[in-house]
């Protein structure tokens, strides 16, 4: 009992400093696509009735929200159990706060979408979240997920989650109408992108679609930097207690994103841009800005947003430093996304598991398929004809590690260090020596709380 209420108040001091967050500059808006389609809802207890599955997600814009409401229709269409499900999207960042304000209180709707790595786990140990075993390897799923999939969706040997949605690894999208206007190819290593973005500004174009006010987008510029620096080994020392957030590649990746900033290599008021409101991709479709870093689940915004756009734009992986010995066939990423966690039992977690077993029907994965997503399930490469899809699915096949998501792997204090501490090394109001040793010192805190 005092390991559950101590996991309470942490997820309540995580709400917490969301909520602080989002008043404070961040965005809190409402889901542009929280329609009334696919028995969808906008508002509504966290638990459902003896019959209603209550299902919360994040699909609030094309193409997820179709992808969940063809699914939920499906369901809803075809079960035998006596279920309905009333999906209810909320927009990405404000469903982080609700959630965890939601478990802070005791309750959880019955099936939720989530993140694999800490914040998961965090929800798992609170008792939100229940084993599912049986009933995976009872179904054709089992066979049909990538395994390292599973492995997202599994904590401590057990089997809590579903992932659905996405093979998403971090690279970088550009306007391949400009890069033949001013003859740039793309780079193979660091040296090679930064003449790209000087030429970028000598042309009036911001180098970087980046909207920071999330913070976790520009972290995705850190993630890559510090692995391609020093590999995958200081992070994962670090984590474990043995090693430093202040190892030199963590410092390194950001005194280059500093660089970077005093360049003007990104948008003005980089930090009060909101990803949320799509005021990075506005930057691509005005062609103000060249080049965008962010998860491969943007070529289905881009396809969907504009077809006729979607044409000009190209895509290739973070380059290698010249100068560093790692790996750079490594990736930032996650093979799943989105992962489909229960807070029921009996019938109703039978009937809650069909539902996510209806999201990875033939059906819906082709129709993913067909809107750009690139479901994580076995043999997926001979469905995609999408010539981006296809690259990033042989980027991620042929990488030799792959790093979940800093703010997704690590326990949720250390990841807000990180957020907040970076967010400050884009706005130059902190070095990043100081930042690292505030990422450090909550990594720190949270090891000695965990011997206790």
């Amino acid at each position: 009992m005092k390991k559950r209420v101590a996991r309470l108040m942490a997820l309540s001091m995580a709400a917490a400093m969301t909520a602080s967050l989002a008043g404070c500059g961040g965005d809190s808006g409402s889901g542009s696509g929280s329609g009334n389609d696919g028995g969808s809802k906008d508002s509504g207890g966290a638990s459902g009735g003896d019959k209603e599955i209550v299902y919360w997600n994040i699909g609030t814009e094309s193409p997820d929200k179709d992808v969940i409401t063809k699914a939920v229709e499906k369901f809803n269409s075809e079960t035998d159990s006596g279920y309905t499900v009333t999906s209810i999207p909320t927009q990405n960042d404000t469903y982080k706060e609700k959630l965890v304000v939601a478990m802070s209180s005791g309750e959880c709707p019955d099936m939720y979408s989530c993140w694999s790595g800490g914040p998961m786990y965090e929800y798992i140990d609170s008792g939100f979240g229940q084993p599912i075993d049986d009933l995976f390897n009872a179904s054709d799923i089992k066979d049909k997920l990538m395994e390292s999939a599973v492995g997202q969706a599994t904590y401590n040997g057990k089997i809590y989650a579903v992932p659905y949605q996405n093979v998403s690894m971090s690279g970088i999208f550009y306007n391949k109408e400009m890069f033949d206007k001013y003859k740039l190819e793309e780079p193979k290593t660091l040296k090679e992108l930064e003449k790209i973005c000087d030429t970028l500004k000598e042309n009036d174009i911001t180098p970087f679609a980046l909207a920071n006010s999330s913070k976790w987008t520009g972290s995705m510029y850190y993630m890559n930097l510090a692995a391609r620096y020093g590999g995958l080994e200081p992070f994962q020392n670090a984590v474990a207690g043995e090693g430093k957030f202040t190892d030199e590649c963590f410092i390194k990746a950001g005194e280059k994103i500093q660089e970077w900033v005093e360049a003007g290599y990104f948008p003005d008021g980089v930090n009060s841009l909101s990803e949320d409101d799509g005021q990075a991709k506005q930057l691509m479709y005005q062609e103000t800005a060249g080049m965008l870093l962010c998860g491969s689940w943007y070529t289905g915004t881009f396809a969907t947003d504009s077809a006729e756009f979607y044409e000009k734009i190209g895509w290739f992986p973070f380059p290698a430093i010249e100068e560093s010995d790692a790996d750079a066939s490594i990736m930032i990423g996650t093979v799943g996304d989105q992962f489909l966690v229960f807070n029921c039992e009996g019938e109703k977690l039978e009937a809650a598991f069909e539902c996510a077993e209806a999201h990875l029907s033939d059906e819906v994965i082709d129709f993913e398929v067909e809107n750009g997503k690139i479901p994580p399930v076995l043999g997926i490469e001979e469905k995609l004809t999408d010539s981006i899809t296809k690259e990033v699915v042989e980027a991620a096949n042929n990488a030799s590690e792959i790093q979940l998501w800093y703010d997704q792997y690590l326990p949720p204090a250390v990841a807000t260090a990180h957020l907040d501490g970076l967010q400050e090394v884009f706005g130059l109001t902190k070095t990043p020596q100081e930042a690292q040793e505030a990422m450090q010192k909550a990594m720190d805190e949270y090891l000695a709380n965990k011997a206790e």
